[in-house]
């Protein structure tokens, strides 16, 4: 009788240690804060110098803000273009606690001679009233941009194209990522620097800093793969990470410290894979796993610690606009050290069509939280992690 009392005892112990060395799952409250027409680009900063963070929106026709925490609306600027909006960069430059705002619009998906258009936006004392475009030199197909970190503090403004002045469907002359240097006087001349002229159907970049100088590199996604953008002695140097067709590109940390990068591949394309860096840092990175092969026009990442782990969890979201389809949010955990086996969390489903993703602590609750808009569904959201 004893043994039959011990036994169940330990089992549920057992059990017990075993699942309490997973991370715990979380739910998620939805607060949709507007109805939207796209929502084409999402950037969270603070842009009123309060101390809380932002949401910055690049819609069709319009630029707007939402304010932390009421989330009412500003719009700052408005038809700058004749077609669409496309991107949109927010960061505090100049070290005064409210961001500096880029834009990039005259969007045309396959026009590759002609359309794209880059601002920079002056705020006024009241930065909930509209901020004064200022019209920079473009590349046609104006697509994603980043405000940039140098070596000496300053931030330049990177700005990359979809596609290569006259291709077609990735096939002519590679895209020309540019440089932008924000000069005294911003009415006048902003001189430019070609960072990369080389990949083809370039749909995403991300700024990074994974070595020893403050300032900042690029890695971006493209026909030709991955690739990591860094500046020796003035010059911009590129080496390849992975040689796969992809169109969304984030960066990491596994629980053991080790770094990954996480990919939507191909462009809108149906799979999502995590690699990790070698060893040395050298070559190649190894394809670590895949999170799932199954997704409808796959758009946007966002990665970030939203479980309160000490490392990084991946959102990964897809809109279903080509093919239409069910879209959908996934959130994936690792569940070992080496990011070899991974827990998939549905967050978000029918109800938002992902355009873009991002992430930040909304609330000061030391978690971060999800932004999403979307296309289809038009509509912005945030999603709050809940233990």
């Amino acid at each position: 009788m004893k043994k039959l009392f011990i036994i169940p005892f330990l089992s549920l112990n057992l059990t017990s240690i075993l699942h309490s060395s997973e991370p715990a799952e979380f739910k998620w409250r939805e607060v949709e804060i507007d109805q939207i027409e796209i929502g084409y680009g999402l950037q969270l900063t603070d842009v009123d110098g309060d101390g809380k963070t932002d949401i910055v929106l690049a819609d069709k026709k319009t630029i707007q803000w939402y304010q932390n925490p009421s989330w009412k609306k500003y719009i700052i600027a408005k038809d700058l273009t004749k077609r669409d909006n496309v991107c949109v960069t927010a960061r505090d430059i100049d070290g005064d606690g409210k961001c500096e705002i880029a834009v990039g619009g005259q969007w045309n998906f396959r026009e590759t001679k002609k359309d794209g258009a880059v601002f920079y936006l002056i705020p006024p004392e009241d930065r909930r009233q509209l901020w004064t475009p200022v019209k920079l030199y473009n590349e046609p197909n104006t697509h994603r941009m980043h405000w940039i970190k140098g070596a000496d503090g300053q931030f330049t403004l990177a700005v990359k194209p979809l596609r290569g002045r006259g291709s077609v469907e990735g096939v002519g002359p590679g895209l020309k990522m540019l440089e932008y240097f924000k000069p005294d006087n911003v009415k006048g001349e902003w001189k430019t620097k070609v960072i990369g002229d080389f990949t083809h159907l370039s749909h995403n970049f991300h700024p990074v800093n994974w070595d020893d100088d403050p300032e900042e590199e690029l890695i971006t996604a493209s026909k030709e793969g991955v690739w990591h953008f860094d500046r020796h002695n003035g010059q911009w140097i590129s080496r390849q990470l992975s040689k796969d067709f992809a169109g969304e590109i984030r960066d990491g940390r596994l629980p053991n410290g080790k770094r990954f990068i996480v990919t939507v591949e191909p462009m809108h394309g149906v799979s999502s894979s995590v690699y990790v860096e070698p060893d040395g840092g050298e070559g190649l990175w190894k394809k670590l796993s895949v999170l799932d092969d199954a997704l409808i026009d796959g758009h946007a990442i966002a990665v970030a610690d939203y479980l309160g782990t000490g490392s990084d969890q991946i959102v990964i979201g897809w809109r279903a606009f080509h093919p239409k389809g069910a879209p959908g949010i996934k959130l994936f955990t690792p569940l070992d050290q080496d990011g070899k086996k991974w827990r998939e969390t549905k967050i978000s489903g029918k109800q938002l069509a992902v355009e873009d993703i991002k992430a930040a602590d909304l609330n000061g609750d030391g978690r971060a939280d999800i932004v999403a808009a979307a296309r289809q569904t038009k509509n912005l959201k945030i999603f709050f992690s809940q233990p």
